[in-house]
């Protein structure tokens, strides 16, 4: 990658596996970096630790219930149950009021209680780096050595169980930005599909 300018979106996963195969290895590491691992898991033993860090900048309404939602969901894809949650929340100069901030850690709090998941630390920063608000979660979880699902045993062939449909999160992320817009071009049944 000569060009020093990226596009919008991930960083290429060739040069992300570039930038891993550099990384130092500890024994405890179960589950380390990788392309489509979404949490690393480290080995205590008779339990395991699932940690997850996740960025929401995709848009700011809700952002507390996303941001714990989005981190509890990638916990729970590896088979541990998210029990302890830390939030960064970065905010803009301009919008920024004691009102959107109280919104945003009541978000949490309610999807917190929602799932049984302690909010225990965290940062908070009102900077000119920004535009918008941005949270980082992090989600730290627990599960048994028996009962961790890593992926290692995945192969070509395994069937795969949807159980709801594809890019719900998207299509309601799409909904709370582009509502009017969408409006114009979907039906109210449609719509309320989307937003919920």
């Amino acid at each position: 990658m000569e060009n020093n300018s990226f596009p919008i979106g991930k960083l290429d996963p060739r040069f992300l596996e570039e930038l891993f195969s550099s990384l130092s290895d500890d024994k405890r590491v179960i589950v380390g970096p990788g392309i489509g691992k979404d949490a690393a898991v480290i080995d205590f033993g008779k339990t395991c630790l699932v940690v997850k860090t996740d960025p929401i900048t995709f848009t700011s309404c809700n952002l507390g219930w996303y941001s714990v939602n989005i981190n509890a969901n990638d916990i729970a894809c590896l088979g541990a149950a998210p029990r302890w949650f830390l939030a960064t929340l970065l905010l803009p100069r301009k919008g920024t009021s004691e009102a959107l901030v109280k919104r945003i850690f009541e978000e949490v709090n309610s999807a917190c209680q929602a799932l049984g998941i302690s909010l225990i630390g965290g940062h908070t920063e009102v900077t000119p780096r920004v535009a918008h608000p941005i949270m980082v979660g992090e989600m730290i979880g627990e599960v048994s050595r028996e009962k961790l699902i890593d992926g290692s045993g995945v192969k070509l062939g395994d069937a795969i169980l949807l159980t709801k449909g594809i890019a719900i999160e998207g299509t309601s992320v799409i909904y709370q930005e582009k509502s009017e817009k969408l409006k114009e071009q979907f039906s109210d049944k449609m719509l309320s599909r989307m937003k919920n």
